[in-house]
């Protein structure tokens, strides 16, 4: 892959494979700063703690962002069911627990159709929805309540793909708007355990796809080189490199923390 391909400035559509935990102003700040471009948007906001295609526009495609948003989503992920969470994943802790054990393999297959189709959703508390104009995750890591409308959206596909108690494997295909998270609870709700996202990657954006997206590191390739009189600064060790600022993933970064350093204890001594 080499830079003369790509004319970020005259406008490309970028497919980037976002990483975890980072957001998705995160990614657009890195790429922006790394290309050096002045023109830069996303097609369709990822989670934090979501995976997966993570589209850019640049130059004169920002004129495309619309369109391209517009298009069906398609995800695959994980639901841990017997929990609940705030957030309806992993960025606050387990606020409930309800048996499980009692469902088999057709209770859960039933409870996804009547989810299929034309539906109400209610976006989570824990998101970019504006509360008169304030985003509800800022409402919401204050500790603050709010009322959020519900809004019809469109499931295609709710196919569960591997059941392994608690978790549950699935494939969704929505339209625009669909909170995958409120979907972790809804379905949860119907089985009555309740459950919350674990894992979640975006796989597909109309007809653009996961499997042609670029890293972080394959971006950092097509870095133009810097202008002679524009000194160089210092590297950053290496460590440090991909390390972006995030915002409300405290529990998340503690829980992590804590589950390695049970692993370590854990791993054979040499």
């Amino acid at each position: 892959m080499k830079q003369k391909e790509f004319d970020f400035e005259a406008g490309e559509v970028l497919l980037l494979d976002k990483p975890l935990t980072w957001t998705s102003f995160d990614v657009v700040r890195k790429v922006k700063n790394m290309l050096r471009i002045k023109k830069v948007g996303h097609a369709g906001t990822l989670d934090p703690l979501a995976t997966g295609l993570l589209i850019l526009c640049t130059g004169k495609k920002t004129k495309e962002i619309d369109a391209i948003q517009a298009q069906e989503k398609e995800y695959t992920g994980t639901f841990r069911l017997g929990q609940t969470t705030p957030s309806f994943d992993l960025e606050t802790p387990v606020d409930a627990e309800l048996p499980y054990a009692h469902l088999t393999e057709a209770d859960l297959q039933a409870a996804t159709a009547p989810f299929i189709g034309l539906i109400k959703q209610t976006p989570p508390l824990f998101s970019a929805v504006k509360i008169n104009g304030e985003r509800a995750y800022e409402v919401a890591r204050r500790g603050d309540t709010a009322e959020i409308k519900s809004k019809q959206i469109t499931i295609t596909a709710f196919e569960l793909m591997s059941i392994a108690l608690p978790n549950v494997q699935f494939r969704v295909v929505c339209s625009k708007g669909t909170y995958i998270r409120s979907l972790a609870r809804d379905f949860g709700a119907a089985l009555g355990c309740g459950a919350h996202l674990t894992q979640l990657a975006r796989t597909r954006i109309g007809e653009y796809s996961l499997s042609n997206a670029l890293t972080i590191t394959d971006v950092e390739a097509l870095r133009p080189p810097r202008p002679e009189a524009d000194p160089a600064k210092p590297p950053r060790p290496v460590g440090e490199r991909h390390r972006p600022v995030r915002q409300g993933l405290a529990y998340y970064d503690a829980s992590t923390a804590a589950a390695a350093s049970a692993a370590a204890e854990k791993a054979p001594q040499e």
